[in-house]
């Protein structure tokens, strides 16, 4: 298990380093629009949309996803030394693409092979997980450092560090395939299409956790507008992306005690009043505060959603399912919010994108609310009926 945990910590290192202050590189090194900047990073969940399942796709065919992902790890590491090169719009936008594809295998892979390994010897994902986020966490808070010493562009060269770290703990770690049987997302999509309940989820996902992952692009540049420095970021990264990891922790138990539509209720409605703060322009010392509520909107939303679309689908269906949830969420939820959010900044303020994310996440709590009065979920006999 501690294999899997020191892994995960080194992956989501390497993506935290970029994460936290990719959008301050190119705003201070490169000097871009937040218009441009919204362009490049809208660009990532797009062509994740598309990436995903054909890594996907290969792990099943040849049935060695730690295979697959040593590529993506590999090739994520060269893409990203060619990048720290490139001052072109036009050379940018297409390094962005070729990271997003080699950079969408690292997370689900990664999952595939714990889980799958979990299911064998028993244990929590969770505990696994939790790791990503600290990793996460602490990435940001050293990357702000380093970047205050050596240039922003040393953001790459953590990153390739750390995957290069990443591909020594790989061969490590058992090989794993699949232990059922995977449907199609082409196949699975007529029946999942025609639940209601599964639709109106989908929506869900893209209009609360859109923001969620968008605010990961602005969240850098936002705070060094309330006159925050490079390493403000990284604390404010390190407190949001650490309030993950005991809310991760203790996930399975408080989801058992409150139930999931409840869960993401709150994850809902505390996200919106985030968002509402941020358009405030409250001090700087009160967004830090405010950023421990994302361990509330990642760290407990993460485990309700997945366990709700589960219990939405039948089993066969259940990695279409999660594929689709993830798509919306983290693929279309998070371009729009992200696209949207940067000509909002360049025409009005920094400020306006958090008034598009707070409308968003309010519209959620009503769906939420809608699903929460008519929360029977099947059973796996009228489902399969």
């Amino acid at each position: 298990m501690m294999i899997f945990q020191f892994y995960y910590f080194c992956i989501y290192f390497a993506i935290g380093s970029t994460s936290s202050l990719l959008s301050v590189y190119f705003k201070d090194q490169l000097h871009l629009t937040t218009s441009q900047i919204g362009l490049l990073m809208s660009l990532s969940p797009i062509v994740t949309i598309f990436s995903q399942p054909l890594w996907g796709m290969l792990s099943d065919l040849t049935q060695n996803p730690k295979k697959m992902l040593l590529i993506g790890q590999f090739s994520s590491i060269l893409i990203a030394l060619m990048y720290s090169t490139v001052n072109s719009f036009s050379i940018l936008v297409i390094m962005v693409i070729l990271l997003a594809i080699s950079q969408s295998a690292l997370i689900p892979l990664s999952d595939s092979i714990s889980l799958t390994y979990i299911q064998k010897i028993g244990g929590n994902y969770g505990s696994i997980r939790l790791f990503g986020s600290i990793g996460f966490a602490v990435a940001a808070l050293i990357s702000g450092e380093l970047a205050k010493s050596y240039g922003l562009i040393v953001i790459f060269y953590i990153f390739a560090f750390l995957l290069f770290v990443g591909i020594l703990i790989g061969f490590l770690l058992p090989s794993a395939t699949p232990t059922t049987k995977k449907t199609s997302v082409i196949k699975g999509l007529p029946y999942l299409l025609k639940q209601k309940k599964f639709v109106l989820f989908l929506f869900f996902a893209f209009v609360v956790f859109g923001p969620v992952n968008a605010n990961n692009t602005y969240f850098g540049l936002y705070i060094q507008n309330l006159g925050g420095t490079l390493t403000g970021v990284g604390i404010a990264f390190l407190i949001s992306a650490g309030s993950e990891a005991p809310f991760m922790q203790y996930a399975k138990r408080l989801i058992s005690r409150f139930g999931m539509y409840n869960i993401l209720l709150l994850s809902a409605g505390v996200s919106a009043l985030r968002w509402v703060l941020y358009f405030t322009e409250p001090p700087l010392i009160l967004v830090y505060v405010s950023s421990i509520s994302q361990g509330l909107t990642v760290g407990l939303f993460i485990p309700a959603a997945l366990q709700y679309v589960k219990q939405l689908a039948p089993q066969e269906l259940q990695s279409t399912a999660v594929t689709l949830y993830a798509s919306f969420g983290l693929g279309l939820g998070a371009w729009f919010s992200t696209f949207i959010g940067g000509y909002l900044s360049d025409y009005y303020s920094i400020h306006a994108i958090y008034i598009l994310f707070a409308l968003l996440s309010f519209i959620g709590v009503g769906i939420m609310l809608y699903l929460k009065s008519t929360s029977k979920i099947p059973s796996k006999e009228e489902i399969a009926s």
